[in-house]
C-alpha cells in the first residue's frame, strides 16, 4: 500500500513542501512507494513555490483510512491532523516543533524532532548523500521552506544549520537568495482574493491557555497596511470563526516580515487582557498593539501567551 505524507492542515510552505520531498526520498531512494498529500488548499506563497519549480500540487485529503501507511510531517500535534489519524498506520514523524502528545501507533517508528527553524533542513541531514540524487525541483522545495520558516532568517527560530543549508542549496541551483525571499513574500502577502474568514484560518493553530481555547492566527507580509485596513471587517469575523471551530476566542497577528514586528488585533476585552499580559504592553483603548521584534508564534507568540 502507498504511503501516503503530508503535513498539518492549512498548509504553508514547509506542508507542502516537506511531504514532496520526504516522498521522493522514500520512493527513489527507499524504494517505498510513497504519495505526498495536502490537509487543505496550500497558502498564496507554497502555490507559488509549485509553479515556481515545476511540482504538482498534491491531492488534497479529509480523512485517512484504518491501516494507511503515513508518514507526518511538520507537526506531531493531532488537532492539525485528520480526526482519524490515529486509526492510520503511522510509520515515522519528522517535525521541528514541541512534543505534543495524543498520537497513537502500531508498534515502534523512527521519530525526529530537533529544534531547527524547518522540516525541511531536518530532511536535508537525514537524506545526507542521497540529496545528490535529487531534481532540481525538490532542492527548490527544499530551499523555499527554509526561506519560508526563517523568514529569510529573520526569524529567531533560525538557526546555522537553517542557514548554511539553505545558502548551500542557493548557491548549487544558482538562486539569489535575496531575490527569491523578495518574490515568495510577495505572493504571500497578495490576499485579495481571500474572505476574512479565510484570511483567519490560512495560517492558524489552537491552543488552551489560562483554561480559554484560542486559535491563534499569523499572516506574515511585507504589506501590513493591506490586511490592517480590513481589520473591522476581520474582528467581525473572529466571533463566527471562533464558534464554528469550537474556540473562544481567535488571535490574529499580523506580521510584518520586513520591519520585524507583530500587529495584534484586539476586539474585545479579552485579547487586551491577552496582549498586555503575553508581552508586557498597554493596550490602551485602540483596536490593535504594535509588538516590535516579534514575527515567530513558536518561539516568540505560544510560550508567553498568558491570561
Amino acid at each position: 500500500m502507498t504511503t501516503l505524507v503530508f503535513g498539518h492542515k492549512s498548509p504553508d510552505t514547509d506542508s507542502t513542501g516537506s511531504p514532496l520531498i520526504w516522498a521522493w526520498y522514500l520512493s527513489e531512494i527507499k524504494g517505498v512507494a510513497a504519495e505526498a498529500v495536502l490537509l487543505g488548499e496550500p497558502n498564496t506563497e507554497a502555490a507559488f513555490v509549485l509553479e515556481r519549480w515545476n511540482l504538482e500540487k498534491p491531492r488534497i485529503i479529509e480523512t485517512v483510512e484504518p491501516g494507511q501507511p503515513v508518514v507526518i510531517v511538520d507537526t506531531n500535534n493531532p488537532a492539525e491532523l485528520p480526526a482519524t489519524i490515529n486509526d492510520a498506520d503511522i510509520q515515522g514523524i519528522i517535525d521541528h516543533h514541541k512534543l505534543v502528545g495524543g498520537l497513537e501507533t502500531k508498534g515502534p517508528i523512527e521519530i525526529r524532532i530537533e529544534p531547527l527553524a524547518c522540516t525541511a533542513t531536518l530532511m536535508h541531514k537525514m537524506i545526507g548523500d542521497d540529496l545528490k540524487n535529487a531534481p532540481d525541483n525538490i532542492k527548490g522545495a527544499m530551499l523555499s521552506c527554509i526561506l519560508s520558516d526563517t523568514l529569510e532568517f529573520r526569524s529567531p527560530t533560525t538557526t546555522s544549520e537553517d542557514r548554511s543549508v539553505a545558502e548551500a542549496l542557493a548557491a548549487e541551483l544558482g538562486v539569489d537568495i535575496s531575490a527569491y525571499a523578495a518574490e515568495m513574500f510577495a505572493a504571500k502577502s497578495d490576499v485579495s482574493s481571500f474572505s476574512e474568514a479565510e484570511l483567519l484560518r490560512m495560517d492558524s493553530k489552537t491552543y488552551e491557555v489560562g483554561g480559554k481555547s484560542f486559535r491563534v492566527s499569523v499572516l506574515e507580509t511585507t504589506s501590513p497596511a493591506t490586511v490592517l485596513a480590513r481589520k473591522e471587517s476581520l474582528m467581525e469575523a473572529m466571533p463566527v470563526v471562533a464558534t464554528e471551530d469550537g474556540a473562544d476566542q481567535v488571535l490574529l497577528f499580523v506580521i510584518d516580515i520586513l520591519n520585524e514586528e507583530a500587529t495584534l488585533l484586539v476586539p474585545n476585552d479579552l485579547v487586551r487582557t491577552v496582549a498586555e499580559k503575553s508581552f508586557a504592553t498597554v493596550a490602551g483603548d485602540g483596536d490593535l498593539v504594535v509588538l516590535p521584534g516579534i514575527v515567530s508564534r513558536k518561539k516568540q507568540i505560544i510560550p508567553n501567551l498568558s491570561l
